[in-house]
């Protein structure tokens, strides 16, 4: 073995080892199923319906804010107050799960109703950021909402 070689061979194994130890040092990814896209309208559908129950029952839902009490309650497709009650702890509880920008993403896209450009604009961030953690806070939301029953 000449010089250049083994010298090369010392410098792949000292790469080798820093780049495992920069993989050991990195946080750990977590990974979702990745089939939970196919959730995703469902989702936005019960988060919409979460929006429009928990205004009925007399509270804006916890990402938009404070208590909103009304005189009347309109109708709604619950057997039970009580069960429009559970519903809306049940999703309050699946949404504390998310981080603060995932929050703010779901607020604005699906409960203010704001398209992806213009949440990007609200929030001052990148487009493809949005499109990015949109999706992604979806897919938590669904992940929760399947290991609950909700969906």
């Amino acid at each position: 073995m000449s010089a250049s070689q083994l010298h090369e061979d010392a410098y792949s194994t000292r790469a080798r080892v820093a780049f495992t130890s920069e993989l050991d040092s990195l946080p750990e990814v977590e990974f979702r199923d990745p089939d939970l896209w196919l959730y995703r309208k469902r989702t936005v559908a019960l988060l919409k319906r979460y929006l429009r129950i928990s205004i009925e029952v007399g509270r804006l839902p916890s990402l938009l804010g404070r208590e909103l009490f009304r005189s009347k309650v309109t109708s709604y497709r619950m057997s039970s107050f009580e069960d429009a009650v559970i519903f809306v702890h049940d999703v309050e509880r699946a949404l504390a799960h998310l981080d603060d920008f995932s929050k703010r993403v779901v607020t604005t896209i699906v409960f203010q109703d704001y398209g992806q450009d213009e949440a990007a604009e609200v929030l001052r961030c990148a487009r493809r950021t949005i499109c990015r953690a949109f999706p992604d806070a979806l897919d938590k939301i669904s992940e929760i909402f399947l290991e609950g029953g909700l969906s």
